[in-house]
């Protein structure tokens, strides 16, 4: 068991004697957007809908303002709606947000179990709710029987072709199963998977505490819990021992900024994969097999033409490929309102490398 790891969690702000500016469904909309464009922070009051209101308001401002056609650009007007939402504040009271007709969102207790009152975000209540519903009702996925839990902050798959792609390679896999590593375990699926197919052991780390105080809540003291082991750090942590198979599920997305908590689940740095490559070797049994999950996503949004999988395979003098399998990735749901045609063209890639 693993203790003493400090949780990622949206820093409280203590109220202090300043007075904040009070929004409700009377006040001048068009002014407290001014307001907030000075950076100045407002205080939803009153109803938990006015806080949703002055949210889609801002969006509406700032489609005005700003294009969203390209990629590039749904970025950008992501990060100016990320920048002013956040100067939105809700009061919590008693680990309850003080507005009327809110949600009921078990985290404020279970996070924040010595500060009772304090301030944050509308946007961070928005995460904590989202999350609260997933952690208490469960994810279903087309590759596991049971349901993922995902603690709060982790990273758990939206979508599932890459494990479709994974579970349909692990059904025709006739190596040894004595012992897998999963780097980046996040919500555990790709080790659970593993050890549905038969792994005896599964050795999984992760750099986001959450993921693994999340894991060893969800299995507990179960038979998973004996199959599954855990290690908080970066790439492989205390794992040096060789195995059979190494699974890498990285960020699909090259970094532009330095990454926060939850954005290294989504952008990868410069030293990302030669990190990963050079520490691999050292851990690869001599027939062994080094799965990676990607995808194409880069590439088709015109972020960068540069491959980080094909750039090892070409001068890194490590590894040799085995196969590169690709299932296409479903259309978008009619319901998204962002211009995805670049979807159609997307593809995920399960790379499976050996030793040279």
């Amino acid at each position: 068991m693993i203790t003493d790891i400090q949780i990622n969690k949206p820093e409280p702000i203590i109220k202090t004697e300043k007075r904040l500016e009070l929004f409700q469904r009377s006040s001048d909309v068009k002014q407290t957007i001014k307001r907030l464009e000075a950076g100045k922070a407002v205080l939803i009051t009153a109803f938990y809908s006015n806080g949703l209101v002055l949210l889609k308001e801002l969006q509406i401002h700032l489609k005005r303002r700003m294009p969203s056609k390209t990629f590039q650009e749904q970025r950008e007007f992501r990060a100016a709606y990320h920048k002013l939402s956040n100067l939105i504040l809700l009061e919590i009271v008693d680990h309850k947000l003080d507005v009327k007709k809110a949600p009921s969102i078990g985290w404020l207790e279970k996070l924040y179990p010595e500060t009772s009152n304090f301030l944050l975000t509308f946007p961070q209540v928005q995460g904590l709710n989202s999350s609260w519903q997933w952690y208490q009702n469960g994810i279903n996925t087309p590759v596991l029987r049971n349901k993922l839990h995902p603690y709060y902050g982790t990273y758990f798959p939206t979508r599932f072709d890459h494990l479709i792609l994974f579970d349909n390679w692990l059904k025709r896999y006739e190596g040894p199963k004595k012992t897998a590593i999963d780097v980046g375990i996040g919500s555990g699926v790709l080790a659970f998977q593993m050890v549905k197919h038969g792994f005896q052991k599964v050795f999984g780390t992760d750099n986001n505490p959450n993921a693994i105080v999340g894991l060893q809540e969800f299995m507990g003291d179960s038979k998973m819990s004996r199959k599954v082991a855990l290690d908080y750090g970066t790439l492989f942590g205390a794992w040096d021992n060789p195995t059979e198979l190494i699974v890498f599920n990285p960020p699909w997305l090259p970094a532009k900024q330095p990454l926060d908590n939850l954005d290294g689940a989504i952008y990868y740095d410069k030293n990302l994969f030669p990190s990963f490559f050079k520490e691999a070797k050292k851990r690869l049994l001599p027939d062994g097999k080094l799965v990676i999950m990607f995808s194409n996503l880069a590439q088709i949004t015109e972020v960068t033409k540069a491959h980080p999988i094909e750039k090892e395979l070409a001068s890194g003098g490590r590894f040799q490929l085995e196969a590169r399998l690709t299932r296409s990735v479903k259309t978008a749901s009619d319901k998204t309102k962002r211009d995805l045609n670049w979807r159609s063209k997307e593809e995920v890639e399960l790379w499976i490398l050996t030793n040279k």
